[in-house]
């Protein structure tokens, strides 16, 4: 029965040890960092004319400027840079008179954020900036207001911030993160893009998400890097090991190479613990013998 054993061990062991070893690593996804990336729009000549300047350009890795001056939901003067430095940040670039895309890509924050544990204040902040230059902060006290009540989350009143500002700041944060938006006169409305943008405790664009549904996986994952691993757990740190964010689609992935250098890893360790009861419950086996002998 042992030469049985011994034989297995030098034939698994090894293999195991060459499928977590031979599989080569993943491309480096730091050569998208800093590229600019248009998000899923055809090009302006085939757009409808309301819609020709509407789209969003990724800046990764991009600075926002910390220093425009923006009101709160109290009207009190504030700095941008005021809502960073210590946690992640979610940008929610909208406005408060709209009555159908803004309001469902809030309530796609809203339902991945019930959805995970971390918490506004603690793990992370939200800010959401009025692009319009007309409303008020009391338009804003009143989407707060609102808006909170739907995510019903102790303390979220003190991590999920509503501003409104000039021309000028609205457009030197829009443009820092490639927002382009539209105002249309005939429907007297705003057209823009469905997006947010998860930006790290600096203020630089850590990542995209589309749309108006936001995967609680991808939004926790984005957190977790841009605060620079310092939320979420070590599960967490293993996840992001076997899945990248695609800059082209907003949404993390799973690379294949990962995941099997993972399990071939996890395939040496189950081995190593398999050898160390065996030996430890080999001297039993010898006594056993020796007393039959």
């Amino acid at each position: 029965m042992r030469l049985n054993f011994h034989f297995g061990l030098r034939v698994l062991l090894p293999a195991a040890l060459l499928l977590a070893l031979a599989v080569p690593a993943p491309a480096a996804f730091g050569q998208m960092k800093g590229d600019i990336v248009k998000w899923n729009i055809p090009p302006s000549s085939d757009r409808l004319p309301q819609l020709k300047n509407v789209g969003v350009d990724q800046k990764l890795d991009a600075q926002v400027p910390l220093d425009l001056q923006f009101r709160d939901e109290t009207g009190k003067s504030v700095r941008l840079g005021e809502y960073f430095g210590k946690r992640p940040v979610i940008l929610n670039l909208a406005y408060y008179g709209c009555t159908m895309l803004c309001g469902e890509v809030q309530s796609g924050i809203i339902g991945s954020l019930r959805a995970l544990q971390f918490n506004p204040s603690t793990d992370f902040d939200i800010v959401t900036v009025s692009f319009d230059p007309k409303e008020t902060p009391e338009q804003a006290a009143a989407k707060k207001k609102s808006l909170l009540l739907r995510y019903h989350r102790p303390g979220a009143e003190q991590g999920w911030h509503f501003l409104t500002g000039d021309q000028h700041n609205i457009e030197a944060l829009t443009k820092s993160v490639g927002f382009d938006y539209q105002y249309d006169p005939t429907l007297n409305q705003w057209a823009h893009a469905a997006a947010i943008m998860v930006l790290t405790p600096q203020g630089k664009i850590s990542k995209y998400f589309y749309g108006v549904e936001f995967a609680p996986k991808d939004l926790r994952f984005g957190l977790i890097e841009a605060s620079e691993n310092k939320i979420g757990t070590l599960v967490d740190q293993m996840l992001l090991y076997c899945y990248h964010y695609n800059p082209a689609t907003g949404k993390y992935g799973a690379v294949i190479m990962n995941v099997l250098r993972l399990a071939g890893v996890a395939t040496v360790l189950i081995l190593g613990g398999l050898v160390f009861i065996l030996f430890r419950r080999e001297p039993s086996y010898q006594t056993q013998a020796g007393r039959i002998g």
